[in-house]
């Protein structure tokens, strides 16, 4: 494997390479050293850090659980529950938990993209002066010096 050095016990790759390898910034690397997402890599005879080519692919799994709506400390977690060598039905019950974010947000998105479609087909023109005849905009009056539209207020 080109790049890959033999120096410290087995091969290993310096951070620019890692970085390249998995599409990461090299500063990410530090960065994840520091939550404990990545070991603390050995470092070279000349002082490089020396990580193991398992990085690259510990670093993908990373950034695809990011991609899955997994926040860093949730990753960390599912990480070190891993590591304890043990099956748990953490991921599992943390998946069903992201699927009913992304549900909930779909339809918060649905319901945007419905009252922007609205505004499109008003053609409004302005979020502050609007002149449509029939503003969708709820609260394109209240730039004029109107009344603020009456909010029911929780019990």
């Amino acid at each position: 494997m080109p790049g890959v050095r033999k120096d410290i016990d087995g091969p290993y790759l310096r951070s620019g390479q890692v970085a390249a390898r998995a599409g990461v910034n090299p500063q990410t690397l530090r960065y994840y050293e520091r939550r404990g997402l990545i070991a603390e890599p050995a470092r070279s005879p000349g002082g490089h850090r020396a990580y193991p080519p398992e990085t690259v692919t510990l670093l993908t799994v990373i950034k695809a659980a990011q991609r899955l709506g997994f926040t860093l400390e949730e990753v960390a977690e599912l990480l070190d529950t891993g590591r304890r060598g043990h099956p748990t039905p953490d991921l599992r019950a943390r998946a069903q938990v992201k699927i009913a974010e992304v549900e909930a947000k779909i339809t918060d998105l649905t319901t945007i993209r419905a009252a922007l479609g609205q505004v499109v087909d008003a053609g409004c023109d302005s979020l502050t002066h609007c002149t449509c005849p029939d503003c969708p905009l709820p609260f394109a009056d209240l730039a004029e010096g109107g009344r603020a539209p009456d909010i029911p207020q929780e019990g």
